[in-house]
C-alpha cells in the first residue's frame, strides 16, 4: 500500500448572507470527507466578513481551513480537479514518487476537464455573438420605423481587432442632432 499523503486545502465561498456561505461551507467540506480514501483530520471554518467593494452590497465571504489524509496522489488530483481549493500545501510526504500509469491517470483527467472548459467557453462565445446579431436586427427594425431622432446603435462583442473605423466603438451611440421645425 502507497503511503498516505498529508494535505492542507483552503476553500473559499462567496455570497450572502453570512449564516448561509458558512453553512454552505461546511457542508461542502462534509461531503468531501464522506468520500472513500480521504480522511478529514481538522476543519477550521471562519466567520464570514462583508466585502468592502462599495459596488459588492450584502456580499460576505469566508474560508476553510482543511487538514487531510489521502489514501493516492490521484485522490489529491481529483480534489484540486473537481473541488477547486485557492490553496494547496502538502505537508507529507517530502518526496512523492509516481508511477507512468498514475501520472497517464491524472493528465488524462485534466485533459478531459480543459476540454469540457473549451467546449462551454465555445458555446458561449457563439451564444454571446448570436445574440450581439439578434440586437442589432432589432435595433436596424426599430431604428427604420422610427427614424425621427436619427440615432444609430450598434452592439459589438467588444473584439476589437475587427473594427472598422466607420462603425461606433463598443457601447457608443452615434447621435446627429436632426433639425426639427416646430409648428406655431
Amino acid at each position: 500500500m502507497a503511503q498516505k499523503i498529508r494535505a492542507i486545502f483552503i476553500f473559499e465561498i462567496l455570497g450572502r448572507p453570512p449564516e448561509h456561505i458558512k453553512e454552505a461551507l461546511d457542508n461542502f467540506v462534509s461531503k468531501m470527507g464522506l468520500q472513500k480514501g480521504i480522511e478529514i483530520v481538522s476543519k477550521t471554518i471562519h466567520e464570514p466578513k462583508p466585502i468592502e467593494d462599495k459596488e459588492a452590497k450584502d456580499l460576505f465571504t469566508t474560508f476553510a481551513e482543511v487538514e487531510v489524509l489521502l489514501d493516492s496522489i490521484h485522490l489529491l488530483f481529483a480534489i484540486v480537479l473537481n473541488m477547486l481549493p485557492s490553496s494547496v500545501e502538502i505537508i507529507q510526504p517530502e518526496e512523492i514518487r509516481l508511477s507512468n500509469f498514475e501520472l497517464n491517470s491524472v493528465l488524462s483527467e485534466l485533459a478531459v476537464k480543459l476540454h469540457k472548459y473549451d467546449e462551454i467557453a465555445k458555446t458561449i462565445t457563439i451564444e454571446n455573438n448570436n445574440l450581439i446579431g439578434q440586437l442589432n436586427a432589432i435595433t436596424q427594425a426599430v431604428q427604420s420605423k422610427n427614424n425621427k431622432n436619427n440615432q444609430n446603435i450598434t452592439f459589438t462583442t467588444g473584439d476589437n481587432s475587427k473594427s472598422d473605423d466607420k462603425k461606433p466603438a463598443k457601447g457608443k451611440v452615434n447621435s446627429k442632432k436632426s433639425s426639427i421645425k416646430k409648428k406655431r
